[in-house]
């Protein structure tokens, strides 16, 4: 069960992804449908860890194992969606594919579960602020190169 829990007038969510470098480029995901990326990952299971649940998001969307070699941050992040207000715990957490084949990826890859909607790309980390990412402080996070770090993302002040 995913630690999504609505409160008031609230949804409280906690999740976990990952940051993937490849030659100065960074692997993110998006919704075709929609403007902007993130980094790949998702919510966090009842009972597991951040690290386990970057391993078992990117198994199940992108059929690939991956490593956690460090920790970036934990974003506090406040947004609204579809009419919804958010109040999310997010962890980053830096990884890298285990097979020597995968770490040579830089295409764009698609999601093994069907959600054909999402995509998996790399973006130039030069040319970073050309991107709609969120939480938009993922972008200083990046720039920063301070880790880990806290970061409060509020969109609804």
């Amino acid at each position: 069960m995913d630690l999504t829990l609505n409160v008031e007038d609230y949804i409280l969510n906690v999740r976990a992804c990952v940051m993937i470098v490849h030659n100065n480029k960074i692997l993110t995901h998006k919704n075709v449908n929609k403007d902007h990326y993130s980094l790949p990952g998702g919510r966090v299971e009842i009972g597991e860890n951040s690290e386990k649940t970057v391993k078992r998001e990117i198994e199940e969307e992108l059929g690939k194992e991956i490593q956690i070699e460090g920790y970036i941050a934990t974003v506090e992040n406040f947004f609204e969606l579809d009419g919804k207000k958010y109040h999310e715990i997010l962890f980053i957490q830096k990884g890298e594919f285990v097979e020597e084949e995968d770490k040579k990826i830089d295409y764009t890859l698609h999601n093994k579960e069907g959600k054909d909607y999402l995509q998996y790309e790399w973006l130039d980390l030069s040319k970073i602020e050309n991107y709609d990412i969120l939480p938009r402080c993922v972008k200083k996070i990046l720039t920063k190169k301070k880790f880990p770090t806290h970061a409060i993302n509020d969109e609804l002040e």
